[in-house]
């Protein structure tokens, strides 16, 4: 069913006044990195999009037919994907919900999807964020991670993430099969940018 779906109490209004002009990190088409995972058929079964913007990677999926889950704190940008969905015939779910509360969506997914939320966390949310995707990631699920890395050499509002913080973020009822060199586009000058894309598995 397509539709926006609004909970209640999440911290709306300063994440939608970022999706009055599309931000840089919308860039009108999955990151290349996500594709490749896509036409691999490394993404499976339910899959949740965890700060899943205009809905790019969440109509990625549903046009490989996986029943695929997007949830935001922009009220303006799940509106964009509902309507990008609509345009384009397809069956996605999105929901107005704190990636920092998790738990609370009481639903468990097969893949997780996290393109630049991690890198914008603090250590106490990351660790927050970090429980609440083995609570809602099925045991052998997949979490797909893609964040700017610590070879990033142009100033940045969000944190320059090396391979180590992942492993240590990890360490704990997950295993770390891969952490590998990407590009993570954006709109702004250069364009691309140095980011880790990291596999992970639920244990």
């Amino acid at each position: 069913m397509n539709g926006v779906q609004f909970a209640s109490g999440a911290r709306w209004e300063k994440h939608d006044d970022l999706y009055a002009t599309p931000p840089p990190w919308d860039i009108g088409r999955p990151q290349p990195a996500f594709l490749a995972l896509a036409e691999a058929g490394a993404l499976r079964g339910r899959v949740l999009d965890v700060g899943c913007g205009t809905g790019e990677h969440v109509l990625m999926c549903a046009e490989r037919e996986l029943t695929a889950t997007g949830i935001d704190l922009a009220p303006r940008a799940l509106e964009q994907a509902d309507e990008k969905a609509r345009d384009r015939g397809l069956v996605a779910r999105f929901l107005l919900h704190d990636a920092l509360s998790l738990p609370a969506l009481g639903e468990s997914f097969d893949t997780i999807l996290d393109c630049g939320l991690f890198h914008m966390l603090g250590d106490e949310e990351r660790a927050r964020f970090v429980a609440g995707l083995h609570t809602v990631l099925r045991p052998g699920g997949s979490l797909f991670l893609m964040c700017f890395s610590d070879r990033l050499t142009v100033d940045s509002p969000t944190r320059k993430v090396s391979r180590e913080e992942i492993e240590d973020a990890f360490a704990d009822g997950w295993r770390t099969d891969t952490i590998e060199p990407v590009d993570l586009h954006a709109t702004f000058a250069p364009g691309v940018f140095p980011a880790w894309l990291a596999t992970l598995t639920r244990i």
